[in-house]
């Protein structure tokens, strides 16, 4: 949590002495559009997540069993737990280093400069970094996501929808599904297993499904600010 605020401070100093303003551009403070962003991103992706891992379950045919010992104050551990990194990752990748980045290269540039940032920096935070396979798969994979928070942030000029997509994802992943540094949370792990093709499948399923799915967000809140605009030039 210290970390976090020193980040956060970090972050204000080097948007005041550069371009003399504070967190608000970062879209820092909560309105309407942008909860609803929050809110889409997360259920959407932790449902997404949920239906992902119990397909996954039925076809090497695990059942998942609940842990036993896992209980409401291990639950909320868990989910701060997961909270405060989702929020040290996006203030670090989306916060004020993309701003200033976008500022000077334009969206594009900065947002792929964003995604592989994000995906260089897992190698090190998944225990991959000596290991050229592992690497090559974690930085695909949590690198393509990357870019998709980035353009979520830069198209909404707001951390809420990166924030809640990665969070959706990371909370059902983490202390549902018990995949992460936590150990074992509500189910224990599935250890079994998908093979050849249907592997490969799934494997790439939601590394596509993620950007997939902001990509249409992000046209469909564009399409709704154009009709209100155009809307508004007409009264």
């Amino acid at each position: 949590m210290i970390g976090l605020l020193i980040e956060l401070a970090i972050s204000w100093l080097l948007l005041w002495f550069l371009y003399k303003t504070d967190l608000s551009v970062l879209g820092f403070y909560p309105t309407k559009n942008r909860l609803y962003d929050f809110v889409f991103g997360f259920f959407v992706i932790a449902l997404f997540c949920l239906l992902h891992f119990k397909i996954i379950a039925l076809l090497t045919d695990h059942s998942f069993e609940i842990n036993k010992n896992f209980t409401t104050i291990k639950f909320f551990k868990g989910a701060w737990w997961v909270l405060v990194s989702v929020l040290y990752e996006e203030f670090l990748f989306r916060g004020a280093l993309l701003y200033i980045l976008i500022k000077k290269t334009g969206i594009n540039k900065a947002c792929i400069i964003s995604g592989i940032a994000f995906g260089i920096y897992h190698w090190f935070s998944y225990g991959a970094f000596g290991n050229p396979v592992q690497m090559l798969f974690v930085f695909f994979t949590t690198g393509i996501w990357g870019v998709a928070f980035a353009y979520a942030y830069a198209k909404t000029k707001s951390l809420y929808l990166p924030t809640g997509l990665h969070l959706g994802w990371n909370l059902i992943n983490v202390v549902v599904y018990s995949r992460g540094p936590l150990g074992t949370q509500l189910f224990h792990n599935n250890d079994k297993k998908l093979d050849g093709i249907i592997s490969l499948v799934f494997f790439i399923l939601p590394i596509v499904t993620l950007p997939i799915i902001t990509y249409f967000y992000l046209r469909k809140s564009k399409n709704i600010e154009l009709i209100n605009s155009e809307y508004s030039s007409k009264i």
